[in-house]
């Protein structure tokens, strides 16, 4: 992989071509060649942004257009975010294989990296960029192209003195142990030194029992002497402070940097929810227009985004069905110029990928608009690809009173759909409109369009039968005298918010027994997302995002089902649980926590313009505070000039908050601009009830979801509950 390799890139029926690819000697970063060149940084792609490396004919672009390739030779790089994956032949099934495994041993390195790791391979990989005649020694000219690199702007008399200091040899260059002790004095961190003295005393290192009273202040839960002893075990690096129980102030550093030390909880990022309420008390990630890889006018579909989609743990996907060529029914974005995929190929990459992240249940949300044949055909494939998959009776004999639980359903999938009354017409069959709920038809399409497909819907028996759990119903009204488990309606966003305005608390009640799903207003030609918080508020389960759209809606979306082993199910709180709830989003009373959060600095922020050395970010950072109206907030510190390097702000933001059960927060780090909008740098958003006190690093990801290693915030939390 470090000699290169030529592969052959697939794009098309017709788009072949032989590019040269080779792994850098960072270990982390992959070059290619391109046919015109661009700037450095668009030539190479990160090991850390890879979601998966797939064998033989295992992506859409391979089983299309790979045929003519004997499998062996062929593997798919699927990437994070946005990216579109890279399908490549390799000229031998063994250097396909070089690649295989060559990229899975360094995924695995990469995730069993410290941070401290991290950073010294991320200033080591610049380091080299900026020794510009690689003779690995450095000159004051490339120490300040590096200090530009890593996005700090030094005054030339200050650097030019650190430079100094480090040139022991006194000819004007740094190598070997100088340049190792420059970087160490530029990674220096003076506020953990701080609290490290704080509680190490006169003798710089931290006893067993200074180190408990550290964890004791942190608030950590279980802090005990032996839990103390552990940490020292895990992370010291001196042998000789280890034998004696003693912590220094570099494992003490790479404690706080570890996920121990990090903002969210570390109990919570496994399954640790209970699983077995009904699916109605469970909050559930879910898609709309799952098939969409882009806008929903013209976009491509494409098999791929259900396969995205699970990997970012949705466990509820759409599918638009309608009329295809030969009998086989089709999936896009109907009256528009989207692309058009096969039903069949996306129920196997549902049934090849659905639980690949989560064991738990998977709801097809299918909108239908075949005619009784087709519908015929994709219940035959949802039997005969799915099999014992597919829910097609009712767990017990008797009719539920309530839903099954995500436990009872680990591994099953259920279709939602229209379900035909028990009194049928004559030939067994009745009309039936297009997605139940649509009562803004007037938005999405013509008048004329909806009232033709309108009156050529009926359904199918077969089709009918494998609604089971998930029956398709119009909302009609919120005062059912007997609730129905088994009936889902969907609403649009406008229609759901204004039943929170009106109905409230009637709302909630309503969902605290049955299932609703709420879809974007057609409107949103380019995809865009509404707030989900607010149907979260209401205790809507399935709240349907365009997960192709990055925004702050996708990362509250991602930040809510971050916990839970991210397995796509995160339990409602109590007061959106219990059928005779009084709670109402509108009124949730008087403040009962006091939320308070001490910015503190940043460490290794990424440079927006990488091609351009004196682009440097002047970062601030806003806390924002998602929840029921009376509780969303956002304040901001002020920005530093020209550093993003190690900026330091010291600054408190506090919020009072009326029902923090339901609130989440989002940390974002902008780069300031006086005359434009800010741009953005970094975020992370979990919920308050997972985000741990104390002195705490929070681990920023990019703007699709990426891991932006190293780049940090330190902080200190501090939630006081009356």
């Amino acid at each position: 992989m470090l000699r290169g390799s030529r592969l052959c890139k697939i794009r098309s029926r017709t788009w072949k071509k032989e590019r040269l690819y080779r792994l850098q000697e960072d270990g982390l970063s992959v070059w290619f060649q391109r046919r015109i060149p661009r700037a450095p940084s668009q030539h190479i792609f990160f090991v850390q942004h890879i979601e998966a490396v797939r064998e033989g004919h295992q992506s859409e672009g391979l089983r299309r257009f790979g045929g003519a390739f004997e499998p062996a030779r062929c593997l798919t790089i699927a990437f994070k975010g946005r990216r579109k994956n890279l399908d490549l032949v390799a000229p031998t099934a063994e250097e396909a294989q070089r690649w295989v495994r060559g990229l899975a041993k360094l995924r695995a390195r990469l995730d069993a990296m410290s941070q401290r790791e991290r950073l010294d391979h991320w200033i080591h990989f610049y380091l080299h960029r900026a020794d510009s005649n690689q003779d690995s020694k450095m000159s004051f000219k490339e120490i300040k192209n590096l200090l530009r690199m890593v996005n700090v702007d030094m005054n030339d008399m200050y650097a030019y003195r650190l430079f100094k200091e480090c040139d022991r040899s006194n000819n004007e260059w740094l190598e070997g142990p100088e340049i190792e002790e420059f970087l160490r004095r530029l990674l220096k961190r003076p506020e953990l030194e701080e609290i490290f003295h704080r509680y190490s005393g006169e003798d710089r290192v931290l006893s067993t029992s200074e180190l408990l009273e550290f964890l004791e202040d942190q608030g950590e839960d279980g802090a005990t002497l032996a839990h103390a002893r552990q940490l020292i075990h895990t992370y010291e690096l001196n042998e000789t402070a280890k034998q004696h129980e003693l912590m220094t102030l570099d494992g003490f550093m790479l404690y706080l940097l570890s996920p121990e030390g990090a903002a969210l909880n570390l109990a919570h990022t496994c399954v640790f929810q209970d699983m077995n309420q009904p699916l109605a008390h469970y909050f559930i990630s879910c898609s709309h227009n799952t098939y969409l890889t882009d806008s929903q006018i013209g976009g491509p579909s494409s098999t791929e985004a259900y396969v995205r989609a699970f990997a970012q743990g949705c466990r509820c996907v759409e599918l638009d069905c309608w009329e295809g060529p030969g009998g086989e029914p089709v999936i896009y974005h109907g009256h528009t110029l989207t692309s058009k995929i096969l039903f069949r190929d996306v129920i196997q990459a549902v049934r090849d990928h659905a639980f690949t992240l989560s064991p738990y249940p998977v709801i097809l949300s299918l909108e239908n608009h075949c005619g009784l044949e087709q519908q015929a055909a994709m219940a035959r494939h949802l039997h005969t690809i799915l099999g014992d998959m597919l829910v097609t009776q009712l767990l017990d004999s008797q009719n539920p009173e309530e839903l099954p639980s995500p436990e009872q359903l680990k591994g099953r999938v259920l279709v939602k759909g229209k379900k035909l009354p028990a009194a049928r017409n004559e030939d067994g069959r009745v009309l039936s409109d297009r997605e139940e709920d649509n009562e803004d038809e007037d938005e999405e399409e013509e008048a004329g369009a909806a009232e033709q497909r309108r009156r050529a819907k009926q359904i199918s028996p077969e089709l009918s039968a494998l609604a089971v759990y998930c029956c398709a119903t119009r909302l009609r009204t919120l005062r059912s005298v007997l609730p129905q488990p088994c009936q889902v309606s969907s609403l649009s966003e406008r229609k759901a918010k204004k039943l929170i305005r009106e109905a409230g608390n009637s709302f909630i009640r309503h969902n605290a027994c049955q299932l609703i799903r709420v879809y974007p207003l057609g409107l949103r030609m380019n995809s865009a997302n509404y707030n989900p918080q607010e149907m979260w508020n209401a205790g809507c389960q399935l709240v349907a995002l365009n997960f192709q759209t990055p925004g702050y809606e996708m990362d509250l979306n991602a930040g809510r089902f971050l916990i839970n082993g991210r397995c796509g199910y995160v339990l409602k709180p109590a007061c959106l649980r219990q059928p005779d709830t009084t709670f109402d989003p509108e009124c949730p009373g008087t403040p009962r926590t006091t939320f308070t959060i001490q910015v503190l600095t940043a460490q290794q922020l990424p440079k927006l313009n990488a091609e351009k050395p004196n682009s440097i970010v002047d970062p601030l950072v806003r806390i924002e505070i998602h929840g029921v109206p009376a509780d969303c907030a956002c304040k901001e510190t002020n920005y530093v000039l020209n550093n993003g390097f190690n900026p330091r702000w010291g600054q408190t933001l506090q919020f009072q908050l009326r029902a923090p059960e339901l609130v989440l927060v989002r940390f974002v780090v902008e780069d300031y601009d006086a005359t434009s909008p800010n741009d953005f740098v970094g975020q992370f958003t979990l919920p308050l009830s997972s985000l741990k006190q104390g002195y705490r690093h929070i681990h920023l990801l990019s703007k699709d979801g990426a891991s932006l290693s190293p780049a940090t915030l330190f902080v200190h939390i501090c939630i006081q509950r009356s």
